[in-house]
């Protein structure tokens, strides 16, 4: 086969079968957010929103496919439950959830994977992916949702901030606890598959 009639494959033009991988990765997240997020939740605090694990799922979009792919998961899994299809804490579906308590956790739910993605990358270009991870874990996962989280509350609850506050306290721990679990996940995966955070 000549130069001339060599296949491109320049960087930065992507290959059918790329697109394909990403798009299977992205649905794939998304439903393995969606599964999470119908385990049975626990109600804490004064004003019933529930732990669950979807909040892992979203570390892990981050974490496993890198910002750009892990914020399009976290999104389709957000447009799957608008649509009403009931994908959210509890069995929730459609817009109604942007009116409840819970609204500014679901909402922060993409930036959140992004930044997580992003700091992961960071990390293994220089050759510290667990230190990326754990960066990414923490501030997007568990600082920016928790952020959002509570000017949610405070918004959709017509509340003084230090009440918002105290009543997302309670979820502190178990988002510590899923931040690790993310971490143990993310790192064996990225040693066998070391080309899924490439841009």
């Amino acid at each position: 086969m000549t130069s001339s009639t060599r296949p491109r494959t320049a960087v930065g033009i992507r290959r059918p079968a790329d697109r394909s991988r990403d798009l299977a990765l992205v649905a794939v997240f998304a439903a393995l957010v969606s599964a999470l997020a119908l385990t049975p939740g626990i109600p804490v605090g004064g004003v019933g929103v529930p732990i669950t694990l979807q909040t892992l799922g979203i570390m892990l979009c981050g974490a496993v496919l890198g910002p750009w792919r892990g914020a399009v998961a976290a999104a389709l899994y957000l447009l799957v439950g608008f649509l009403g299809i009931p994908v959210f804490a509890n069995g929730n579906a459609g817009l109604g959830v942007l009116a409840g308590m819970s609204a500014g956790y679901l909402i922060s739910y993409p930036a959140a994977a992004f930044v997580t993605g992003w700091l992961t990358r960071a990390g293994a270009r220089r050759g510290r992916t667990v230190l990326g991870l754990v960066l990414g874990v923490v501030l997007g996962g568990v600082v920016l949702v928790h952020v959002a989280g509570t000017v949610g509350m405070a918004i959709a609850g017509n509340l003084p901030p230090a009440t918002a506050v105290k009543f997302d306290l309670p979820f502190l721990p178990g988002d510590a606890l899923k931040a690790v679990l993310a971490v143990l996940v993310a790192v064996p995966v990225h040693r066998a598959f070391p080309r899924l955070l490439r841009r």
